[in-house]
């Protein structure tokens, strides 16, 4: 892993990318993957980020996250749009 992070930060500087977009972009993503490890439950989120769920709250707005596009991304999809699954006893 910290190959990959080492390659990852000399790519970003390479590019150019400012500390400040860099550490926004790490942001984002970290919290993104947490809160997708619990559905998108800030409350879960926060607490395994040792963070408040307010001061998780304040950040997804400070870096521009969506939350209701998390949590929706992260539900099941309505029936109607889900495909058809016959039972095995009725498929023979």
């Amino acid at each position: 892993m910290k190959r990959e992070l080492h390659s990852l930060v000399t790519q970003m500087h390479s590019a150019g990318i400012p500390y400040a977009e860099a550490v926004r972009q790490f942001k984002r993503r970290y919290i993104l993957e947490v809160l997708a490890s619990h559905r998108g439950n800030q409350c879960k989120a926060a607490e395994e980020l040792g963070m408040h769920r307010n001061t998780l709250s304040r950040t997804l707005a400070e870096l521009d996250m969506n939350t209701t596009a998390i949590r929706n991304g992260m539900r099941r999809p309505p029936a109607s749009d889900r495909p058809l699954v016959q039972s095995i006893s009725s498929a023979r």
